[in-house]
């Protein structure tokens, strides 16, 4: 079993990869980059045709399609590294070259981005408001991009992580830096904290769902550009109005707001007074209580609830279905399998959602997105994941069933004299759901990903909408990102229901030795 989990997981990281460079091919380099530009109205204030074209090449790079370097960079990176020279000496560019001393300057950026393989766009002459342009830019050959995100998927927290100015160090001379286990200031409770880390907490329990908090590691999955955020920290981010807790703090102080203390990252420059309140130079605060949970949150309960009722309901229909085959139960149970095949799932959710509104008085849209929302509000999404996946597993129950009924070591056991409850509990139940229990961890981890047409259909506040938006707003950092998620769940579950099938039946083995494979 080791060796297949090793096996399986080498080659899911190939699958990763791969994924991942697909992905990236389809949106930075098959996709017309243009298309991002068709609706920005602020293009079509640039006038000069050298303005646009400076401009679209801005947006590319926020974008994520090309790496681009102005002249006033370049000027700004000089000035740093050499303190005789001044930015404002060398950062106005010349309207001719022939007469101006920054002349130089422009060949060495000239020189220096041409060796590095990017395309250099100049205009000599003043022939706008905005005066002369210069700038550097390439494409981004999609094997770096490629590196880039999995060499920065992980940040593992460290106490190199705060770098001191050297003003500081002479002034109160360098942290302390480690990482220990120790006794929560906070709440009493134990913890693991930092110094010179990222992150004062690295590991903490409080209240708040999930109850268990840890800072070591950190998901990179990329940026999204509508407000340069980390896309992993956008969909884990509670929503909602802030609510304010009583805190004691370290020094002793009580306060009541919203902040939790626990998230708190350092700030070399932080007064005496917020010192001697927080107790330590981790006084930059910006995580709030609030009254509702994360887009991840939502769409996890809802499809948790709903998996769970879906395995409750479904088993049990599908079995009596089985056991009373051709009955009147039986064809019943068929015409509502065959309806939910046969009418598209959108079509029955506003179905759902129509009965449940009308004649239930339940809401159908979630008023308070992002906010406290009330048991009312889940449970149309919840009846309409749920319904459409019990009649998908009372039909595979039902066949399953039948198959076990009539195979011959059935028949073996009744000629033996074994009673129908025996056979059923003890034989034909158990080889009727090991290709269920296979998709068990399918089911639960899909409850990460949020319903799509369900949530958008309910304005759920969940994960469902965020590949479709990512897509129309050509946010392609988000798709990357979404995607090698999606992907990652996908092949995480197939590992668990391989090694839960093999679990329930000894009879499979993925050894290489023989055996039931």
């Amino acid at each position: 079993m080791a060796g297949y989990i090793l096996k399986r997981l080498l080659r899911s990281l190939l699958s990763l990869i791969a994924i991942v460079f697909v992905i990236m091919v389809l949106v930075f380099q098959l996709m017309d980059r243009d298309v991002v530009l068709g609706k920005n109205a602020d293009l079509q204030h640039h006038s000069q045709i050298n303005d646009k074209l400076q401009y679209s090449y801005q947006m590319w790079e926020l974008y994520g399609y090309v790496d681009m370097v102005t002249f006033s960079d370049y000027a700004e990176e000089i000035a740093d590294s050499d303190e005789n020279i001044s930015y404002s000496d060398i950062a106005t560019l010349p309207d001719d070259q022939n007469d101006d001393v920054n002349y130089e300057y422009v060949e060495a950026f000239k020189k220096l981005y041409k060796s590095k393989g990017y395309t250099i766009y100049r205009r000599d002459r003043n022939t706008s408001s905005d005066g002369p342009i210069l700038f550097a830019a390439k494409d981004i050959n999609v094997f770096q991009r490629l590196w880039k995100f999995f060499s920065n998927l992980f940040y593992v927290d460290h106490t190199s992580y705060v770098k001191l100015s050297d003003e500081y160090i002479e002034a109160n001379g360098d942290i302390d830096r480690y990482i220990k286990i120790c006794k929560d200031p906070l709440n009493g409770g134990l913890c693991v904290m930092g110094s010179g880390t990222k992150n004062r907490y690295l590991l903490y329990f409080d209240s708040t769902f999930p109850f268990v908090h840890q800072n070591f590691i950190t998901l990179n999955l990329g940026t999204r550009f509508a407000n340069n955020e980390d896309f992993f920290s956008y969909f884990i981010t509670y929503q909602g109005n802030s609510i304010a807790k009583t805190t004691t703090l370290a020094s002793g102080t009580t306060v009541t707001n919203a902040y939790n203390y626990h998230e708190r990252t350092f700030a070399e420059n932080a007064s005496d007074a917020d010192i001697a309140l927080i107790g330590d130079n981790y006084t930059v605060v910006t995580a709030l209580y609030v009254d509702g949970m994360s887009m991840i949150g939502y769409s996890f309960l809802i499809g948790i609830i709903a998996t769970v009722l879906e395995y409750i309901i479904g088993i049990p229909l599908g079995m009596m279905l089985a056991l009373k085959k051709d009955s009147i139960w039986d064809k019943l149970g068929n015409f509502y399998i065959i309806f939910i095949m046969a009418v598209p799932s959108l079509a029955y959710i506003y179905i759902f959602a129509s009965i449940g509104g009308s004649w239930f008085g339940l809401p159908t849209v979630w008023i308070n997105k992002g906010g406290a929302a009330q048991i009312p509000y889940f449970i149309l999404p919840i009846i309409s994941l749920t319904l459409p996946a019990i009649a998908s597993l009372m039909k595979w129950i039902r066949r399953y069933t039948i198959d076990q009924m009539t195979s011959d070591y059935v028949k073996f056991a009744r000629s033996q004299g074994f009673s129908e409850r025996e056979i059923f509990s003890k034989h034909i139940l158990k080889n009727a759901l090991i290709p269920i229990v296979q998709g068990i961890p399918a089911s639960i981890l899909a409850c990460l990903t949020g319903a799509i047409i369900t949530e958008r259909v309910y304005g759920v506040p969940g994960m469902g909408k965020l590949l479709t938006t990512a897509i129309s707003t050509y946010d392609n950092g988000v798709i990357v990102g979404i995607s090698f998620f999606y992907a990652l769940l996908s092949i995480v579950s197939l590992i668990l229901g391989d090694v839960l099938m093999a679990k329930m039946d000894p009879r499979i083995s993925f050894s290489g030795g023989g055996g039931r494979k």
